[in-house]
């Protein structure tokens, strides 16, 4: 029996969601890790913030990904948590193109240690447009993969005084859109983000499930403890034509959560010098 077999073979997961996200998470997890996948029972994700807004998030994505696994141990007991988070904006780095940032955190609390991936993605469908003719809307549904997609209507972008979440057919869609600009005189469509009305997510949060696996069996050389990680990054690769240090990667330093081992790991990308064009003293 291999390290990670023997760590995690056999234990119960839980999965800290109530979208439906063990549909993903679960089957990739049992078949890399040889954990048994199960539902959290009684737990209201909703409370940490919702996508549509009537409860703010208050933490940020790690933070609150956290506080699903320990509500799901204070609940049930469930030594052995997996809860994801998902933020949907501009792109961090490209900007204009809306991207789907998914966090992944595994957390043994009967080893105290935790593992955690992110995974950021430009598939997603992330999108709201105000349509107050139904031909707009319709125009705009087939645009986001409706009805595979849901959508939300509402009064006006970023309003709760009227809204309806989780639309999946077209005559909801249009009875909702009716009711809603008779009542304010305007409508206000958007892309419903929760897992479970939204396969293009699933689909990233089971990349991020896949990266997550495969950082659990990085296994500690001391202890034989998974999560064996990358802590820090040390620049510094020397000039291909000058020898001074650049901001290359010289090396990671990989550290242990459950025993503290930790090891410098040179030339990780498998290079000995930089090219003279990222050198600041031959190409200022």
């Amino acid at each position: 029996m291999n390290a990670v077999a023997k760590y995690f073979g056999g234990r119960q997961l839980v999965v800290a969601t109530m979208h439906g996200k063990e549909e993903v998470i679960g089957p990739v997890l049992e078949q890399q890790l040889g954990v048994i996948v199960v539902q959290a029972e009684a737990l209201n994700t909703d409370v940490f913030g919702t996508f549509s807004g009537e409860i703010e998030r208050k933490d940020d994505p790690l933070a609150t990904a956290r506080l699903k696994c320990r509500k799901v141990h204070e609940l049930s007991g469930g030594m052995l948590v997996v809860a994801s988070e998902g933020s949907f904006g501009p792109h961090p780095v490209i900007g204009f193109i809306p991207a789907d940032d998914e966090i992944l955190v595994l957390t043994d609390f009967e080893n105290n240690i935790e593992i955690k991936v992110r995974e950021l993605s430009t598939e997603t469908n992330f999108a709201g447009k105000r349509c107050d003719d139904y031909r707009s809307l319709s125009a705009f549904a087939k645009e986001v993969g409706f009805p595979q997609h849901a959508l939300i209507l509402r009064d006006a972008k970023d309003s709760h005084r009227h809204i309806v979440k989780g639309i999946t057919n077209y005559a909801d869609l249009e009875q909702a859109h009716r009711e809603i600009y008779a009542q304010y005189g305007s409508v206000f469509a958007e892309t419903d983000m929760r897992a479970m009305h939204n396969p293009t997510r699933m689909k990233v949060i089971e990349k991020a499930a896949y990266k997550l696996a495969e950082k659990a069996k990085q296994i500690c050389p001391v202890c034989s403890t998974p999560g064996y990680d990358v802590q820090d990054v040390v620049s510094g690769l020397p000039c291909e034509w000058c020898g001074l240090p650049t901001n290359g990667t010289l090396s990671y330093i990989y550290h242990c959560m459950h025993c503290s081992h930790s090891e410098e790991k040179k030339h990780p990308n498998g290079k000995l010098k930089e090219d003279p064009m990222f050198c600041n003293n031959c190409n200022p």
